[in-house]
């Protein structure tokens, strides 16, 4: 998914406790975890995604775009569960 440049300057500087939020508001149930590694799966389309968790740690680009990839939220979602302005 392809995000603006306005939305990028929001997400670089997302936590994993913003992320996990995010995912809880949006329907998200923690599945297990293990170590630092939480697994997230959405009830209704069944995908899951693995978030990587230290606490007050933002991600790296890489790291945080594979992670949008696979949770596949739209701009107006992520707006809605308050994740950016």
């Amino acid at each position: 998914m392809k995000y603006s440049p306005q939305v990028w300057d929001q997400l670089k500087n997302i936590t994993a406790d913003d992320l996990i939020k995010g995912l809880e508001k949006s329907g998200w149930i923690k599945d297990e975890s293990r170590g630092n590694f939480y697994v997230y799966l959405h009830p209704r389309s069944r995908r899951r995604v693995t978030i990587h968790y230290h606490p007050h740690k933002t991600y790296g680009p890489k790291l945080l775009k594979g992670i949008l990839e696979s949770i596949d939220w739209s701009e107006e979602e992520m707006r809605r569960i308050k994740l950016i302005k």
